[in-house]
């Protein structure tokens, strides 16, 4: 049962920036951003910037940024313009008032305790894993895990399950854009199992070869390990005919649903996945925890992660019995303010809308993609965006002859735009394309394309700066 505190928090968190906000509102607190000195020179020369249309209405970036207050701050005269949200996204201050309570007023163990503020913590942490089940339609709260992050669920899942059902002559098909966090937990088990790793390469396009995943499958075929979008490319895979030919030779499936989760409405229930795993940090909610969908059958027939409290049924002196699934898997004290803020996420979300929310974001990605392209000697790794190809919000470059690393370097110190530079934990992808490093621009929702004009007018100054002879 959801406690009344649980429901106000619910309640409270309604954007506030779409309730009563029109266009003047939103330019006024943070929704515009300061020219660069390229678009400055542009503008005193009677020359227009490159830059989108102007529009009657205030865009979902433009409405939503007030309620973000990071934001809204400068950096040596230059105002933040935030792209690194692949790494993480920033949070709502509805979350960061939801921390604050449970902190403040009801700061207990959940699961432990007939106090009031242990039963206050417990409605509330489990009211957030019913959240978490409706946001991505899992058939029953129980299928999801609390977990520290995606990470560790996806080593939940190599060490319970992949140990147990993994052997000699078994293989494990994962595809090369996989991050390191898919890669390297299916490494240590290959290595304890003699199960073999067999890697999908990239097609002439630079994206995961489909028709050689299903070419590598087979009889010998036990789980399949693919991403939902790239981190790197900003490429969508199709999990849902990767799962539909995995069933047919008894194949389980993992996504890494990282990327998506937090941009698009996922339906697990629709992918068919065995599992699913995604990030609290990505989708505006706390560092510290994240979490697993797995089918519960599945789940109910895997042996504990992590051994001590909460996690079992009766203690014996030489043997254990273990709870059902979730508390099967989550040993120990769990990041109980941080699921609970994670709720308050998915509400901010939901209220939104993910379809909204994905919508407005394939109109940033094309924006981004077509100004960025423009750039000569700019180099954007993954697919162009068309009619039938949507990149998700992000683009990983190179600038010919310039370090990634000092791209963002200067862009941060000179003009207060953060991006990120290096290989993005996907050293394999990296080294396929033939670089060390990319750079990498990504946005959310709550950025605009008044911040793309920015960015891209940055990047050409900063261009010049490390071209020129100084």
């Amino acid at each position: 049962m959801v406690s009344a505190a649980a429901a106000a928090s619910s309640l409270r968190c309604f954007p506030s920036s779409l309730g009563n906000r029109g266009p003047g509102a939103a330019t006024a607190r943070g929704g515009l951003v300061r020219l660069s000195s390229r678009r400055a020179r542009s503008a005193a020369a009677g020359v227009a910037a490159p830059s989108r249309e102007a529009e009657s209405a205030a865009s979902l970036g433009d409405l939503t940024r007030v309620d973000f207050p990071i934001l809204d701050q400068e950096f040596d005269g230059s105002k933040l313009v935030y792209f690194d949200n692949g790494a993480t996204s920033q949070k709502p201050s509805c979350v960061m008032k939801t921390l604050d309570e449970y902190y403040r007023f009801y700061n207990s163990n959940v699961h432990r305790g007939i106090h009031v503020l242990s039963a206050k913590a417990t409605d509330a942490y489990e009211s957030a894993r019913t959240k978490v089940a409706n946001f991505v339609n899992a058939a029953n709260s129980r299928e999801i895990v609390f977990t520290r992050n995606a990470t560790e669920a996806i080593n939940l899942v190599a060490y319970s399950w992949g140990m147990s059902n993994l052997k000699q002559g078994d293989e494990i098909v994962l595809t090369i854009a996989e991050h390191h966090s898919a890669i390297v937990p299916w490494q240590f088990v290959s290595q304890k199992t003699g199960a073999t790793l067999k890697y999908v390469g990239l097609t002439k396009e630079g994206v995961p070869d489909i028709e050689q995943l299903k070419d590598l499958l087979s009889n010998k075929t036990r789980i399949v390990v693919v991403h939902h979008v790239s981190n790197v490319l900003g490429s969508m895979l199709p999990v849902e005919d990767i799962v539909t030919w995995s069933n047919r030779i008894g194949a389980k499936v993992l996504v890494d649903a990282c990327q998506s989760v937090p941009h698009m409405p996922v339906d697990v229930q629709r992918l068919g996945a065995d599992f699913l795993v995604a990030s609290s940090h990505k989708m505006c909610g706390p560092t510290g925890v994240g979490f697993l969908h797995g089918k519960f059958d599945l789940l109910s027939s895997m042996e504990p992660f992590l051994g001590g409290g909460e996690m079992i049924a009766d203690v014996f002196q030489d043997k254990s019995t273990y709870a059902e699934p979730p508390s099967r898997f989550e040993a120990g004290t769990p990041a109980i303010g941080e699921a609970i803020g994670l709720g308050t996420a998915i509400d901010y979300l939901s209220q939104i809308g993910m379809q909204k929310i994905h919508e407005y974001e394939n109109e940033l990605a094309t924006y981004l993609y077509e100004s960025l392209i423009a750039v000569p000697n700019v180099r954007i790794y993954g697919p162009a965006p068309c009619q039938t190809v949507h990149r998700a919000p992000l683009c990983s470059f190179n600038v010919e002859n310039v370090h990634p690393t000092d791209i963002a370097e200067i862009l941060d110190l000179q003009h207060g735009v953060a991006i990120r530079s290096g290989h993005h934990c996907a050293q394999i992808l990296h080294r396929t394309l033939g670089i060390n490093a990319s750079a990498r621009a990504s946005l959310h929702f709550y950025n605009t394309k008044e911040e793309v004009d920015v960015f891209v007018d940055a990047l050409k100054d900063t261009i010049d700066f490390l071209t020129s002879e100084h």
